[in-house]
């Protein structure tokens, strides 16, 4: 018996990927960012999962518009993979 999880079309790593990579990094900044400002405060829990959303808000559209600009602007610098196979 196969219990493999349904998979995701590749086209949809272009959304997929800068999603979870936003909620990992707006998420471990914001704490990081909640820790050093405010230490452990009373509800710090609620505190950051409230800066962790706003935090995301403004990271995952930021990530979508930057992921191609930074692509673009690495190209002419990353080897070919035509140029690796020789």
């Amino acid at each position: 018996m196969s219990n493999s999880l349904p998979k995701f079309h590749p086209k949809h790593m272009a959304w997929l990927m800068p999603l979870i990579l936003s909620c990992v990094m707006s998420g471990s900044l914001s704490c990081f960012n909640l820790l050093m400002n405010k230490g452990w405060v009373d509800g710090f829990i609620s505190i950051w999962l409230h800066t962790w959303v706003l935090s995301w808000l403004v990271a995952f559209p930021l990530i979508l518009v930057f992921i191609p600009l930074v692509r673009k602007l690495l190209m002419p610098f990353v080897a070919s993979p035509n140029h690796l196979a020789k």
